[in-house]
């Protein structure tokens, strides 16, 4: 497996991220792609791979998340295609992942999350005819029923992002039971920490400081067959620099240990 960083986890400025990221040994790099990177011009998409490639570094993935997700009829279509565009723009990028949130999957059917099968398989369709996949994050619903909506979809273009600590602090399930049931689809991971608090609520906490059994978690992630990124997303905390340099030490050693 390879270790990635998101890019905005630093809150700096993206080549200074970049040159951050390089220094601490990080292989990849995710960013988003929300705030009009999909209409930028030929140059100023062309500095962004100068800096990842004086760099060393390719995208892991990008990140393409519209709103709250899918399942409304006023704003699915537009989402919809901005998304597209993302997945055009990775590919310009080198990558051929886009992670995104869908949005809370309904329990029982009913009309949204038909509405959100419909705009879901329209996605997927398109990112199957381009050779990519939108991957939808973990964490608002247990594993069980978002393998069971993805099985649904009838196209294999909408996969997983697999993030162990949103299932750990939203939901409470065990990420190495979670990666069992979503493995078929997992094709980027985030890596990150936290826990339940007993009063209510949830925190977010630097890697191996929180509820997310690592030594458990990473080897059953491997017997998925992943050997993908292990891409570090800090977005709590004062220190996020020297929180992801724990993160990626952390996680040099966890590949190191169970072979990875």
């Amino acid at each position: 497996m390879k270790i990635g960083v998101m890019a905005e986890s630093f809150r700096k400025p993206f080549r200074e991220s970049i040159e951050i990221a390089a220094g601490l040994g990080a292989e990849g790099i995710q960013k988003y792609a929300v705030s009009g990177e999909i209409n930028w011009t030929k140059d100023q998409k062309r500095e962004v791979m100068d800096i990842m490639n004086s760099n060393g570094l390719v995208f892991s993935a990008l990140c393409g998340d519209f709103g709250h997700g899918f399942g409304n009829p006023d704003t699915d279509a537009d989402i919809i295609e901005k998304s597209k565009r993302v997945v055009d723009l990775a590919l310009e990028w080198g990558t051929n992942v886009v992670t995104t949130h869908i949005g809370v999957i309904p329990e029982e059917e009913c009309p949204k999350k038909e509405l959100m099968r419909k705009s879901c398989r329209e996605l997927a369709l398109y990112a199957d005819s381009v050779g990519a996949a939108f991957a939808c994050e973990t964490g608002p619903e247990n594993s069980v029923l978002m393998a069971e909506f993805l099985d649904s979809l009838g196209a294999g273009g909408v996969r997983v992002n697999f993030d162990p600590a949103n299932l750990v602090m939203v939901i409470g399930e065990r990420p190495e039971i979670a990666v069992k049931n979503l493995g078929r689809y997992i094709v980027h991971t985030h890596a990150k920490d936290g826990k339940q608090l007993p009063e209510g609520g949830y925190i977010e906490l630097p890697l191996g400081q929180g509820d997310v059994n690592f030594d458990l978690y990473l080897p059953a992630l491997k017997e998925t067959g992943f050997d993908g990124f292990l891409t570090v997303e800090r977005e709590a905390g004062d220190t996020p620099e020297e929180d992801i340099k724990l993160a990626v030490d952390f996680l040099r050693e966890m590949i190191k240990k169970h072979d990875l």
